[in-house]
């Protein structure tokens, strides 16, 4: 085989490879009229502890649709939280749910609405991934996978600090 042949198959062969690596971290999933797009969560190696987990939910559809519960097999419990600032001090509160409007978007990120995995049953380490079950109004239950960030993760793969000039976080919440 000469070299040109060579080189085309290897070049061949590594597209492949880089396309079927983009097919297995593509991190989105649908119910029903509902686009789920990155779950994640921040790295935590505290059994018995909290982490807080990501994601934004696009409804394409005409009608509203509801997050009102999230569950996973690596927490004790799982809550829909709202972070909000009271006085110059970052809280947290349980919530019921979150409304994903028709057309519109809900995003649940790092200073906002986001999800509290609480008694943790096993470290959460940068690139795992662990399942976890959100429920909707009306969409249903759809099984995702959180990949798993490492710690101080302001967005999916991209380190931050809060960058809410937090002075201190309130959990009393809980």
């Amino acid at each position: 085989m000469s070299i040109i042949s060579r080189t085309i198959r290897a070049g061949i062969a590594g597209a492949a490879l880089m396309l079927a690596a983009g097919a297995a971290s593509a991190h989105d999933y649908t119910a029903g009229d509902l686009h789920i797009d990155h779950p994640w969560a921040r790295a935590s190696v505290n059994v018995g502890g909290t982490a807080g987990a990501f994601l934004s939910v696009q409804n394409h559809g005409a009608a509203a649709d509801r997050l009102v519960s999230v569950s996973s097999p690596v927490a004790e419990a799982a809550e829909i939280h709202e972070s909000f600032e009271d006085k110059g001090v970052m809280r947290m509160r349980h919530v019921e749910g979150i409304e994903i409007p028709a057309g519109g978007e809900a995003v649940l990120a790092p200073g906002g609405y986001h999800i509290m995995l609480i008694k943790l049953k096993q470290p959460l380490m940068p690139g795992d991934k662990v399942p976890a079950t959100l429920t909707f109004e009306t969409a249903g239950t759809v099984d995702v996978d959180l990949v798993i960030e490492k710690p101080g993760a302001g967005a999916a793969g991209h380190d931050a600090h809060d960058g809410h000039g937090m002075k201190k976080t309130d959990h009393s919440a809980h």
